[in-house]
């Protein structure tokens, strides 16, 4: 029997202990994701919204997440987790959302405790505002009874620390997610160096693996990961796409520069690269074979 995405999201935490996702927003992305090795991609809202050259507070819809999210599942191969922002409203608004991502394909769901429509994490000064616990646990709840495969990983995502709400509230609040059946509970936070996170999980005594996506303290390494013993999945959250503006400023400007394309030919990446990632092989042999 084939395994299902978040079979296979399972089967690698429980072999290897940690799931490392690298952000992706588009297929080509995804596929490149998958290229350099990553065990997952992190279908990213905030990097949807870059592409779409929108800001990062529930402007882009579920619809386009979701479109976007399922040609990530097909051309990559690899288990995604779908980054659902709030849930795109509220717990009646959940049992349809999770009914679709599962029928997209992906593996795991991170569905996060502020109010709708949410704004960015780690803008400065941006407004975060939570929801209820009892609220969330209502949305948690509803992505239970909604997923039909029981291996789709739920993800809660607590913004308590974003908030600035303390470690307290975050615990209590991990615990509550837990305790309405979260397989994963993941903490954020803004702060530049990892202390605040790594004080979260040792005093973490709940069951349920954490996730992290430290964008703010990047001294936080895989093997500074394994060493805190408790997370089950790490996510590069923003690199694709920050990575992409930074190499077409740097090519454009080249190019704006010198007056014509030859002083950036031997920077990126060539047609015949672009065309293997397309495909282009197959679709030469296919035409061979089958146009008459």
């Amino acid at each position: 029997m084939t395994m299902t995405a978040g079979a296979k999201f399972r089967d690698v935490l429980a072999k290897r202990g940690l799931v490392e996702a690298m952000a992706a927003h588009s297929p080509l992305s995804a596929m490149l994701v998958a290229e350099a090795g990553f065990d997952a991609i992190w279908a990213s809202g905030f990097e949807l919204s870059a592409m779409y050259g929108v800001p990062d507070v529930s402007v882009v819809s579920m619809t386009q997440h979701l479109d976007m999210t399922r040609a990530m599942v097909d051309r990559s191969g690899l288990p995604v987790v779908a980054d659902i922002d709030t849930g795109f409203g509220n717990a009646i608004n959940v049992l349809y959302v999770i009914e679709q991502y599962e029928r997209a394909g992906v593996a795991a769901i991170v569905m996060e405790d502020k109010s709708f429509p949410k704004v960015t994490s780690l803008i400065a000064g941006g407004r975060q505002e939570m929801v209820r616990i009892e609220e969330f646990q209502g949305k948690i709840d509803a992505a239970r009874a909604a997923r039909k495969d029981k291996d789709l990983v739920l993800v809660a995502r607590t913004e308590a620390l974003i908030a600035g709400l303390g470690q307290d509230e975050a615990l209590k609040r991990a615990r509550a997610y837990e305790a309405a059946g979260a397989d994963m509970i993941l903490v954020h936070s803004k702060q530049k160096t990892p202390d605040e996170i790594e004080a979260f999980v040792k005093a973490w005594d709940g069951k349920a693996p954490i996730a992290l996506v430290p964008t703010a303290y990047p001294q936080m390494t895989v093997a500074r990961v394994r060493e805190l013993r408790k997370i089950g999945l790490l996510i590069w959250g923003n690199h694709a796409v920050r990575a992409s503006v930074g190499a077409m400023r740097k090519t454009f400007a080249q190019i704006r520069k010198d007056g014509g394309i030859h002083g950036v030919e031997a920077s990126i990446a060539t047609v015949e690269d672009v065309f293997d990632l397309q495909g282009m092989g197959k679709v030469r042999d296919d035409e061979k074979r089958f146009l008459r």
